[in-house]
């Protein structure tokens, strides 16, 4: 009976020595974000997403400036004007802020909604590639080093292969 126990001891470690070789076998590693970077769907995005935080900037910008040139306007010609007008310049120009604050929120959700409405269907992409490699070389876990941390990284990458399944 304790011969038995041994043999089905050794047996057991045997077979999880096997499945946890099998395991690490089953396991690459690919940096998703340099290979998101690599994608020329990526650099056409990034350069619409630039153009449009450009224009909103230049609108701000001609927003900022004329509300200073109306700043100045009023402080030269408040000792001309009544308490009434001043006061009502002044409201005017709280009003100004306020748009421009408002303009600035509206142009960084806008930014934020376009960037995702971009980068969708670029992740998606990317995701369905290094799904269709990753199976084709028989791999059950893909781990990714760029939001990992990778202690070692001696398993396959495939970043190479998915580059060249999206003809990068």
């Amino acid at each position: 009976m304790k011969h038995l126990k041994t043999i089905l001891l050794a047996t057991a470690l045997c077979i999880g020595t096997i499945s946890f070789t099998q395991a690490q076998s089953k396991v690459a590693h690919i940096n998703t974000t340099e290979l998101i970077q690599a994608m020329p769907e990526m650099k056409s995005a990034q350069s619409e997403l630039e153009a449009l935080g450009k224009t909103y900037q230049t609108d701000i910008q001609a927003s900022i400036t004329e509300y200073q040139t109306t700043v100045k306007q009023y402080e030269a010609e408040a000792a001309t004007k009544t308490d009434e007008e001043n006061q009502k310049r002044g409201l005017e120009l709280q009003e100004k802020q306020q748009r421009i604050q408002q303009f600035q929120a509206d142009a960084q959700k806008d930014l934020q909604k376009k960037e995702i409405d971009l980068l969708g269907p670029i992740t998606e992409k990317a995701k369905a590639a290094i799904l269709k490699v990753a199976r084709a070389q028989g791999f059950e876990y893909v781990v990714d080093s760029a939001q990992s941390v990778v202690i070692m990284s001696d398993g396959k990458n495939l970043l190479d292969d998915v580059k060249k399944e999206l003809g990068i």
